[in-house]
């Protein structure tokens, strides 16, 4: 099916999106990072819904534009074919006595995959709420992250929280030999060498423009996984990696026969998103001009963005999950005294 303009466009907004944050979040590229641009896009833009004003405007720059566009697009991420194990949950956990506004639960209830709506004891049981969250999102990632909110994220200051879980599990259309999989050389910052290397040689999605090399592995459910490689070095090279360049890469892909070798791995990452948002740009919706009144008629703002992922990749294919937080608290609000 040809892609339309708008499908172009906001693909081309979503990788801008995606090498933004991940510079926020690894500015060394020697670095190992792991995070998923749909959990934190997702998360952003279900805050985005609920925000006004200079709050509003520096979430819709940061995700592309058109907050209605960009959450159709992350809607229509979620819903896959049979043959792919997904689930996707997106929540808000507020305190019983908060209100929120018929407006945005209407929005959150039925544009948002497995939209919730929850109470949570923030105030007078803070550690309950937080185990509350994460279970949640622990059956949500069929346990790949049993704990996202730690010992002190959600305190008795905390009043709502916003959060998106999501898992994905999908084999391969075309599966790596077991017999294939060797211990072979692998060369990173950090050390070299043998690591177990799985191989497989088949006619595959290729792609070679602007210095990288770009395989595509498909997987059952419409899914697929694109692995990159730099003709320099990843110092070097990723800097200098643009959203245009990526869409060339994988507009300009045509099937090839390709004798792949690829490590099989499992990966995981940590990240409070906080001071990576406000260096790109995203700065009122943690000070005291925030607005969320959509959310909210109470006066909130958002105290903390967290976030971990975990990857897995083997010969039968991939399994992966993330969770994003968005902390809030009641803003304090200064009243000057009536003049006599």
């Amino acid at each position: 099916m040809p892609v339309s303009a708008v499908d172009q466009r906001l693909e081309q907004e979503h990788l801008a999106f995606t090498l933004a944050v991940q510079r926020a979040v690894a500015p060394d590229p020697s670095a190992t990072a792991c995070w998923s641009p749909l959990s934190v896009a997702g998360a952003l833009g279900l805050t985005a819904a609920g925000a006004r004003g200079a709050t509003k405007a520096e979430l819709a720059q940061l995700l592309g534009g058109d907050l209605q566009e960009n959450a159709t697009l992350l809607a229509r991420a979620a819903q896959l074919d049979d043959d792919a194990i997904v689930g996707v949950t997106n929540t808000l956990w507020a305190r019983e006595d908060i209100p929120v506004r018929p407006e945005f639960a209407q929005e959150l209830l039925t544009a948002w995959p497995g939209g919730a709506i929850r109470d949570a004891p923030f105030t007078t049981d803070p550690a309950g709420a937080r185990r509350l969250i994460n279970a949640d999102v622990a059956d949500t990632t069929h346990g790949l992250i049993p704990e996202l909110l730690g010992p002190g994220d959600i305190t008795a200051d905390t009043i709502a929280a916003l959060v998106n879980a999501l898992y994905l599990k999908v084999a391969w259309r075309n599966v790596f030999p077991d017999h294939g999989t060797e211990r072979r050389p692998f060369h990173s910052f950090e050390d070299s060498g043998d690591v177990p290397t799985m191989r497989l040689t088949k006619q595959l999605g290729y792609a070679a423009t602007h210095d990288w090399q770009a395989v595509f592995l498909a997987a059952c459910g419409g899914v697929e996984a694109v692995a990159l490689l730099p003709e320099a070095s990843l110092t070097e090279a990723e800097p200098a990696l643009t959203g245009h360049v990526l869409a060339a890469l994988f507009g300009s892909r045509a099937l090839r026969q390709v004798d792949l070798y690829l490590p099989k791995f499992r990966v995981r990452g940590r990240a409070d998103l906080t001071a990576s948002l406000a260096d790109l740009g995203v700065r009122t919706l943690f000070g005291p001009d925030a607005d969320l009144g959509g959310i909210s008629d109470e006066p909130l703002v958002v105290s903390k963005v967290l976030h971990e992922a975990v990857l897995t990749i083997d010969e039968q294919g991939l399994e992966g999950a993330a969770a994003t937080a968005v902390v809030m608290r009641m803003m304090a609000v200064a009243r000057r005294p009536e003049p006599p």
